[in-house]
């Protein structure tokens, strides 16, 4: 045999060695199976998926941690003792924290939307109000000009307000029912950090509108941002951008909750949830 040939059937060879062979044949099982038009899509496109991404080892790899995870997990009072049909009027009570995460997602929509026509500017505006700020023309723009305005503020204002009593609900279950002992110290301190942050979304919020509520709402704020010993006037420069209320104080009040309070809080939430799931319900003590 030439010495070029042997080279060639070598490497050929080595080729044939060292090519992935599939374990499976998908595609002579789905010309086995009688499928349908969307059921042969789906799997092409997973099949194709997964031989360039391993799409399906990942998935293997998720299901065998959620397993592990919930061995590992000691079991619930109710499942311990059999007392499912003993605690069904607590049922509702535990179904707070959900409630208060969909108030969440209304407000977060509805405001996002809110935001494609609010201004935040002091200057005095164009409409049929006296002294009126821009902001405060903006929403009235809202309530009176755009197409369901008056329902989309509607429903941003009463989901929040309904987060806020849900989370204050919330928080007041987990600590007269001794949720937030060991283990669950940590995600004890989150609520407490997120109905915190719950508060500050309702006090920037509330500014938004620069009428007179918000703008002596805002001269309370600074007021008490100004009282705290040795790092007053700090904190009063930072969240109201002085020491008196400018086009500073509300630039910020919207950065803050349009921008800065969304992320931190929907990163919490997440974590909190994760939490709940590793860690599981904790039913009464």
């Amino acid at each position: 045999m030439p010495a070029g040939a042997a080279v060639a059937a070598a490497t050929e060879v080595v080729a044939v060695a060292i090519e992935p062979s599939d374990e499976f044949d998908q595609v002579g099982w789905m010309e086995e199976k009688e499928l349908t038009p969307v059921e042969k899509g789906y799997l092409f496109v997973l099949i194709w998926m997964d031989k360039r991404f391993r799409i399906v080892d990942y998935l293997e790899q998720l299901e065998t941690m959620y397993y592990r995870i919930n061995l590992q997990m000691p079991k619930s009072h109710t499942e311990q003792y059999n007392l499912d049909n003993k605690f069904w009027y607590w049922y509702p009570l535990y179904a707070l924290g959900s409630f208060s995460a969909i108030a969440y997602l209304v407000a977060a929509l509805s405001g996002a939307l809110l935001g494609f026509y609010y201004s935040p500017s002091t200057a005095a505006g164009a409409c049929n109000v006296s002294n009126a700020s821009v902001a405060y023309c903006t929403i009235a723009g809202i309530m009176t000009d755009v197409n369901f305005g008056f329902m989309l503020r509607s429903i941003h204002f009463w989901s929040a307000q309904v987060m806020t009593a849900a989370v204050f609900l919330h928080m007041l279950r987990v600590y007269f029912t001794g949720a937030y002992k060991e283990p669950r110290e940590l995600n004890w301190l989150i609520g407490v950090v997120l109905i915190s942050l719950t508060m500050g979304f309702g006090y920037t919020g509330y500014l938004l509108p620069w009428d007179q509520l918000s703008f002596w709402a805002g001269q309370i704020g600074l007021e008490m941002a100004l009282s705290i010993p040795l790092a007053g006037e700090w904190v009063a420069q930072l969240m109201f951008g002085g020491f008196r209320l400018t086009q500073s104080t509300l630039q910020r009040m919207y950065i803050l909750h349009v921008f800065l309070l969304p992320f931190i809080v929907t990163a919490l939430i997440a974590i909190h949830i994760a939490i709940v799931w590793v860690q599981g319900i904790a039913e009464p003590h």
